[in-house]
């Protein structure tokens, strides 16, 4: 799906044909056939398209020709959704800038560009290139943001659970959670290098334009401590992880241990009523009262081993 777009009154309009756009949005799903033939119609590179839809690929940038090609990888929810998958993944979202207008192609829907197809970024003008790749840029660090806390307040909402109970639903949670913050981990630092890259080329040609120039270092700031929140959630989840392992291994080797001292208190009965069912003669055998006596001494004897092993904080 091939979509066509300017500011107008304001707003971002859809167009019904390239006349006058200055923004046109590739959303999924289109063939192959179609991308070629954008591609010669527009004298945009095919790579520059298959590989913006390529699941895989990193944060780069590359130039050839009139065209500048900037990938980087945004968040989205895993459509996925089993016990094993990742809450989110990451996905490229590709920008190709000329001297006419700017593309932008995914391979799924994602709130990146959605935000933009919505009107919801405040001063957004698709005409002014530079500016456009940078509100990009902030966007999708704020949606990392925005992400990452809210794995943050799922993973205190499942160890809040696991106090009380140790069920394998729950420690598959933070599996899941787990699995997001490596994806998001990598991007950021793709994205982060890819930044200070275009900065260093001054790739956006913005070093003449002090605001734009601020604007660019606090994206690159706020990427960096996206990155910092990443890290350091990974290794709390991977302290917690540990820290219930260690608790469950702990819980059964005591649960173990005290069905073994059980095992060796109900063992004493089964001895001494083991000697009596032998054909030997026997202290008592004669004696009217021996059911009884093996009962007591039974009892006695393994209320002893009880209090011994409840003195020795066995139990």
């Amino acid at each position: 799906m091939i979509l066509y777009h300017a500011k107008q009154n304001g707003q971002i309009k859809a167009l019904e044909s390239k006349e006058d756009c200055s923004w046109i949005a590739i959303k999924p799903p289109i063939s192959n056939e179609e991308l070629e033939q954008f591609s010669i119609a527009h004298n945009i590179p095919l790579d520059f398209l298959t590989d913006s839809l390529d699941l895989d690929e990193r944060s780069r940038y590359e130039r050839e020709d009139e065209a500048n090609l900037i990938l980087f990888n945004t968040p989205i929810l895993n459509q996925k959704d089993t016990g094993s998958e990742a809450i989110y993944v990451t996905v490229p979202i590709g920008v190709i800038i000329n001297d006419d207008y700017v593309v932008t192609i995914a391979p799924q829907d994602n709130y990146v560009l959605n935000m933009f197809y919505e009107n919801r970024v405040k001063n957004f003008d698709p005409k002014n290139k530079e500016k456009f790749v940078l509100q990009l840029f902030e966007q999708n660090v704020y949606y990392y943001l925005e992400c990452l806390k809210r794995l943050n307040l799922k993973r205190n909402i499942i160890e809040e659970e696991l106090y009380d109970s140790s069920k394998n639903s729950e420690l598959k949670q933070l599996l899941r959670i787990e699995k997001s913050l490596v994806y998001f981990v990598n991007s950021l630092s793709s994205n982060e290098l890819l930044k200070l890259k275009m900065k260093r080329t001054d790739l956006l040609k913005i070093n003449g334009d002090e605001q734009l120039l601020d604007l660019f270092e606090d994206i690159i700031i706020d990427n960096g401590q996206a990155l910092e929140m990443a890290n350091v959630h990974t290794n709390i989840l991977n302290g917690t992880m540990d820290f219930y392992s260690s608790i469950i291994s702990n819980n059964l080797n005591v649960f173990i241990q005290r069905l073994t001292l059980v095992t060796i208190i109900l063992m004493v009965p089964t001895l001494v009523a083991s000697f009596y069912g032998m054909n030997v003669p026997l202290p008592f055998e004669k004696s009217k009262w021996s059911f009884l006596f093996i009962i007591v001494i039974s009892i006695i004897i393994s209320m002893f081993l009880a209090w011994f092993f409840r003195r020795k904080r066995l139990f």
